[in-house]
């Protein structure tokens, strides 16, 4: 059954197959190190430029605007407009609830007062009332104002977005 022929094909197979994985080994190395001696640096493909830090223009400063300053112009018909990311779900027609609790005469409302909808817990232990200074700090980040809240929206960032948009709600019926 095992002849001298059989044992040599088995080893010139075994043999063969190093001897492929070794050359494609070599093939690889040279295509990918780009050849040439190993020891020596090679030059980066492209350079990114990185501004030194000190160097060239300052970084530009955050500016935080109180609520005074930001609700002192805010203007109402601005909020309107903002108002469009919080009509999906969100209604301001009084008991029409959403995903969100209706938004009818919310400035100056107690927190959880809409009977039907089931607010987070989360949100009933952050504050008593929506005066105008909670609704601004609340639409900056909720889930920072009230960890756990159901409200996923991210926030409005920009200070007068939720002044305009705090001054919307305040003009509508019932507020």
């Amino acid at each position: 059954m095992f002849d001298t022929m059989t044992m040599t094909k088995a080893l010139g197979g075994v043999c063969g197959t190093l001897l492929v994985f070794l050359l494609g080994g070599w093939a690889a190395e040279a295509i990918y190190s780009g050849g040439g001696d190993h020891g020596e640096d090679h030059a980066q493909g492209y350079v990114i430029e990185v501004p030194e830090a000190g160097d060239g223009e300052p970084a530009e400063e955050v500016v935080t605007v109180s609520f005074e300053e930001a609700f002192a112009v805010a203007d109402a018909s601005a909020g309107e407009g903002v108002f469009r990311n919080c009509r999906a779900c969100h209604a301001l027609d009084d008991g029409v609830n959403g995903v969100g609790p209706h938004l009818y005469d919310v400035v100056g409302r107690d927190v959880a007062a809409v009977g039907d909808y089931a607010y987070s817990g989360a949100l009933v232990e952050a504050a008593d009332v929506w005066s105008e200074e909670e609704l601004y700090a609340f639409l900056e980040d909720p889930a920072g104002y009230a960890p756990g809240t159901k409200m996923s929206y991210s926030g409005l960032s920009d200070p007068a977005d939720r002044a305009d948009l705090i001054a919307y709600l305040a003009t509508n019926p019932g507020s």
